[in-house]
């Protein structure tokens, strides 16, 4: 799989996290958010139902 940076996030987008403490996880780009100080916060949905949040600098956008 190839992977893109993190400008490239959209909702729905498969992803996983490259950094931070959700290292290691994928799954799906939900509800993107942009905080007072500029740091760019997603939800990422798992597989199995779990979400998590995290910074969108930790995370590749997964592609065929």
């Amino acid at each position: 799989m190839k992977t893109t940076t993190s400008a490239k996030i959209t909702d729905g987008a498969q992803c996983k996290v490259i950094g931070g403490t959700h290292a290691g996880k994928s799954g799906t780009v939900r509800d993107i958010n942009t905080s007072k100080t500029g740091h760019v916060t997603i939800t990422v949905v798992q597989r199995n139902g779990e979400c998590f949040k995290t910074l969108a600098k930790n995370v590749t956008v997964q592609s065929d």
